[in-house]
C-alpha cells in the first residue's frame, strides 16, 4: 500500500489531535523552494503555500535560528540553508536502490546512448535520485534532486501505472487542479501509460513532458510497498519513439528486473 500521505494538505480537513501545525508549516515553507529558485521573500512563500503571510514570517525566522534557510538583509529575502542539504545528502547516501543501481544504470546509459533516471515521488511530482548518462553526452543532463511532472513525464506515468486503480485514480482530483485546461489530455496520455505497461511493461512520454524530449520508464515494486521508477530518454531529434520501445524498453526491462533480484538478495 502506497503512502498518500504527503500530497499536497488540505487546510479545510477535520483537525487531528496528533498532528503538530506547527512543524506541518514549516515543512511547506522549505516545500515552497524549487531548484534555480535563488531567493524568495515571506510574499512569496505564502502565495505558494497558502499559509497566512503573519505565520510565514514567524517559520521563516525560525527555519533560519535553525540553519534550514539563511537571510539576505540586502534582499530581505531568504534561500535553503546548508542544514536542508544536510538532510538531502544523509537520504540519499543511505539510500540502498542507488548504491545497487548506478553501475546497472551507467551501462544502459552507455549502450544505448540515453540518459537513464532512478526517480521517487515527491507530491506530485518525481524527483530523480540518481542519475546516469553516456560520457559524450553533455545535454539532457539531469541533477539529485531535479523534478519532473508526474502525469506527463514517462516516469511519473510508470509510477502512476504501477499503482492499483482506486489509489491511482485517488491522484487525479490533485493532478486535475494542476493541470487544469490540459486535464483531458493529460489524463489520457495517463491512462494510454497504464495500458502500455499492462500490455509491454513500460510507458512512454513522446514530447508530452516537454515536446522536445522522448522517454520510456519502468516501475520498480518493491515488497514494502514503496514504488521507485527506471527512465531512458533524451532529445526527441536523437532518440526516436521506435528505437526506445524496440530496442530501450527491453534493456531496460531487464535492468529493472535485475535490480530488483538484486536487492532481495541483499
Amino acid at each position: 500500500m502506497v503512502s498518500l500521505s504527503d500530497l499536497p494538505r488540505r487546510k479545510d480537513t477535520e483537525p487531528d489531535r496528533k498532528f503538530i501545525e506547527a512543524l506541518a508549516r514549516g515543512l511547506d515553507v522549505l516545500r515552497a523552494f524549487q531548484p534555480g529558485d535563488g531567493f524568495l521573500g515571506n510574499l512569496e512563500i505564502a502565495q505558494r503555500t497558502g499559509l497566512p503571510r503573519s505565520s510565514i514570517s514567524r517559520v521563516t525566522y525560525t527555519l533560519t535560528k535553525l540553519g534550514y534557510l539563511t537571510y539576505s538583509e540586502r534582499l530581505e529575502k531568504y534561500q535553503l540553508g546548508s542544514g536542508v542539504l544536510a538532510l538531502g545528502y544523509a537520504f540519499v547516501s543511505n539510500l540502498t536502490i542507488r548504491q545497487v543501481a548506478k553501475p546497472l544504470m551507467q551501462d544502459l546509459a552507455n549502450t544505448t546512448g540515453t540518459a537513464v533516471g532512478l526517480s521517487d515521488r515527491d507530491r506530485l511530482d518525481m524527483i530523480f535520485v540518481e542519475f546516469s548518462a553516456p560520457a559524450n553526452v553533455t545535454a539532457f543532463r539531469h541533477e539529485i534532486g531535479n523534478r519532473v511532472a508526474m502525469a506527463t513525464s514517462g516516469t511519473g506515468r510508470a509510477y502512476l501505472a504501477a499503482l492499483p486503480q482506486e489509489e491511482r485514480e485517488y491522484f487525479y482530483p490533485y493532478l486535475e487542479k494542476k493541470a487544469v485546461a490540459d486535464w483531458p489530455k493529460t489524463k489520457a496520455g495517463i491512462e494510454e501509460a497504464v495500458i502500455s505497461y499492462q500490455q509491454r511493461g513500460f510507458c512512454c512520454s513522446f514530447g508530452d513532458w516537454n515536446r522536445d524530449v522522448n522517454g520510456i520508464a519502468v516501475p520498480l515494486q518493491l515488497s514494502q510497498g514503496h514504488i521507485y521508477t527506471f527512465n531512458a530518454g533524451g532529445p526527441a531529434f536523437r532518440l526516436n519513439p521506435e528505437f526506445l520501445e524496440n530496442e530501450v524498453a527491453p534493456l531496460l526491462k531487464n535492468m529493472v528486473s535485475n535490480i530488483k533480484t538484486m536487492l532481495i538478495r541483499l
